[in-house]
């Protein structure tokens, strides 16, 4: 399966995600092109323990029984997939170059982050592997939403 901690992979990502022109829009859900590149830097931030999120008890419930689902085989996230409510950006505009080069900055940071596992806010204590599997599908999933 793909992962984040692939330098390939990061490469093929980054290619994607410079791809995307300015003015496009999703082919599912309600995210502006600026929204989606701000939370999956917010994402990023997490993944690599750079922010922590607050877990509420239905993630205790289900997180690692959704986890183990979803990191099965290379599927595809699911559209509609719920968002971490801090991770939900309310402003619809904002610079979209600026966006882009921070997210790229993070994800190449992968090369040499020492980060051995995370708290997600929904699934946990995920260790580094799950979150550059999890990772890549979550970036693929806004990607395809956009085209990319």
């Amino acid at each position: 399966m793909k992962t984040l901690t692939d330098p390939v992979v990061r490469e093929e990502i980054i290619r994607r995600i410079n791809a995307l022109p300015p003015n496009a829009s999703a082919e599912w859900g309600q995210m502006t092109l600026y929204q989606m590149l701000k939370h999956c830097r917010l994402w990023e931030e997490m993944a690599l323990g750079h922010k922590t999120y607050k877990r509420k008890l239905i993630s205790f419930l289900f997180g690692k029984l959704i986890l183990k689902q979803i990191l099965k085989d290379e599927k595809p996230m699911m559209r509609g997939a719920s968002t971490v409510a801090a991770m939900k950006i309310t402003e619809p505009d904002g610079d979209i170059s600026e966006e882009k080069t921070k997210w790229i900055t993070l994800l190449e940071s992968y090369a040499h982050s020492s980060v051995q596992s995370v708290n997600h806010p929904f699934f946990g204590k995920m260790t580094r592997d799950q979150m550059g599997l999890l990772g890549y599908k979550h970036i693929d999933h806004h990607l395809r939403q956009f085209r990319g």
